[in-house]
């Protein structure tokens, strides 16, 4: 039997809406905040051809030469309010987890209103609360670079 969760995130960017969805969409940008704080993730090892069937992928490195790297492929590419992508393939997902992910932006007073949602395929509830607690450091990160881009 395969096992589904899934849950929401909201959270609220004190940048503009434009900025939020650059971040998400340039590798330059999304290198400084997408991973976890103890990893890096190099700009030249993250590919986002942000269009409807296209790959992104990523990969952290860490000491002594720890790598791993997460991929999938936009489903919904609408600038600059929807994103719609997969974590591996939910699809055909084997005995790995795989994910849909939907990241809606919404102008909020010159704010950025993040909505997230997250469905799991091959994901127990457990896991849900790991990939929840590690979408959570991201925003953290995202907000933190968001204020002070440059």
């Amino acid at each position: 039997m395969t096992q589904t969760a899934e849950y929401d995130l909201t959270r609220l960017f004190d940048a503009p809406r434009e900025l939020v969805w650059a971040s998400w969409t340039e590798p330059e940008r999304f290198s400084r905040w997408f991973g976890p704080d103890t990893l890096a993730t190099p700009v030249g090892r993250i590919t986002l051809d942000t269009r409807p069937g296209g790959v992104w992928r990523c990969t952290f490195v860490g000491e002594e030469g720890f790598e791993v790297t997460l991929d999938g492929t936009y489903r919904e590419v609408t600038a600059p309010e929807r994103l719609v992508f997969t974590t591996g393939d939910p699809d055909d997902p084997g005995d790995g987890p795989a994910s849909v992910v939907t990241v809606g932006l919404a102008d909020v007073d010159g704010k950025t209103e993040l909505r997230f949602h997250q469905y799991g395929v091959n994901t127990d509830q457990e896991h849900a609360e790991g990939a929840k607690e590690g979408w959570n450091e991201f925003f953290d990160r995202l907000a933190a670079y968001v204020r002070c881009p440059e």
